[in-house]
């Protein structure tokens, strides 16, 4: 994959997040103005300072004026994007290519979603009409065939695998609960994550990412000029979309063992950024839990353990907040929920706390030397998808 990357020519200078959950008394306008107000006393700028934006949302808004009418920009340039669940990191990576290239010199890159009003659960759009050969199976059946394809590609019990399954929640509900803006902020006992109802296959309530409202933002900017806004930023030493064809679903030779565009994405995104080994180098990642077996899954393909062997890894807790490599030190999608337009930018945010050491202080990683952190935003189902990963720094080099 032929891919130049834009490393450290970018930096985040400021961030804001929104409490996650069930926002019933908030509108749309309401949660952008929010995170985007904390991102500007963050960076310490004023709004017109911005000189473009771009919006991320999957279904709470259309065009440019979704944010334009909200926050009142100006008539500044607004950019609304959409990729599936990876929608708020598609507007941080473009809002990061336009400063890059010269076009602006501030950006910012927003993202919003609002699920909870609709009386339905999950996304709230209706499937373009297609030749036949798109599935009809809801999210949770597709993911669903992660954990037996795994257990009998790699001769592991369904027993143990779904003891890691469990053990994956608690983890990151354990994490969410030491989150004041996770909308499940409650540790759960493993017990009663494995005796919840089933949803689908294996797959139990606490399997499974909630549905959730909530907005965060970027402001992004040259990187030689990042020290004029503040002394802690964030450089940006990758950022790696792929769009995968998907075959998955209807090719004979997949084996929902693996997602192949988060191995292309990852690959792409460690090239740029010079890594070599992912688990040395990198403090923390920030991956799609969207359902339990997935987070076990990409701890292969992302490089933290080899193939076969993540299963091993996530039981004996080297994705802890105290092991090897933190993984969703923030709670992750489990403890969220899952605002489509807002959770890759939400990922970055705990990226922005932990390399600044502004975590609060009962879930601070120990950076250990490491001066990296990552992002891992999926969007679609096993074999068709699309993968982002975004690798971050507070230092130059």
């Amino acid at each position: 994959m032929s891919s130049h990357g834009i490393k450290d020519k970018v930096a985040v200078i400021g961030m804001g997040c929104t409490p996650f959950g069930e926002h019933w008394d908030l509108s749309v306008a309401d949660m952008l103005v929010d995170s985007a107000t904390q991102a500007f006393e963050s960076a310490g700028v004023e709004k017109r300072s911005v000189d473009a934006y771009w919006l991320g949302t999957a279904a709470s808004g259309f065009g440019g004026m979704t944010l334009s009418t909200a926050l009142k920009t100006e008539y500044r340039p607004v950019t609304r994007v959409e990729n599936f669940c990876a929608t708020g990191s598609e507007a941080f990576r473009n809002a990061c290519y336009a400063v890059a290239s010269g076009a602006y010199d501030v950006a910012m890159a927003i993202g919003v979603e609002k699920l909870k009003d609709s009386g339905y659960s999950g996304l709230v759009k209706h499937l373009p009409a297609h030749d036949g050969t798109m599935g009809q199976m809801t999210a949770p059946s597709r993911f669903s065939l992660l954990a037996p394809a795994y257990c009998e590609k790699y001769g592991v019990r369904l027993e143990d695998f779904k003891e890691v399954m469990t053990r994956v929640a608690w983890k990151n509900h354990y994490n969410g609960a030491r989150n004041p803006r996770a909308a499940f902020r409650k540790e759960v006992p493993k017990e009663t994550i494995a005796k919840s109802l089933k949803v689908a296959g294996e797959l139990g309530i606490f399997d499974c990412s909630g549905v959730s409202d909530g907005s965060a933002a970027a402001i992004v900017v040259r990187a030689e000029d990042a020290h004029k806004y503040t002394d802690k930023p964030l450089y940006v030493k990758a950022l790696s979309m792929v769009a995968g064809p998907g075959n998955g679903p209807i090719d004979p030779a997949y084996d929902y063992t693996t997602f192949e565009e988060a191995v292309r994405s990852a690959a792409d995104a460690y090239a740029q950024a010079g890594v070599t080994d992912p688990r040395a180098e990198l403090a923390m990642a920030e991956v799609h839990d969207c359902f339990t077996p997935t987070e076990v899954v990409l701890m292969e393909d992302l490089g933290f353990s080899e193939r076969g062997k993540g299963w091993q890894d996530c039981r004996d807790g080297a994705f802890d907040l105290t092991g090897d490599l933190p993984v969703n030190p923030d709670g992750g999608l489990k403890s969220f929920g899952h605002p489509i337009g807002a959770s890759g930018l939400r990922m970055l945010f705990e990226c922005w706390l932990q390399l600044r050491g502004e975590a609060p202080a009962e879930r601070q990683i120990a950076v250990k030397g490491k001066g990296y952190g990552m992002t891992q935003n999926l969007g679609g189902g096993p074999g068709d998808c699309v993968s982002f990963v975004s690798i971050v720094g507070p230092e130059l080099g």
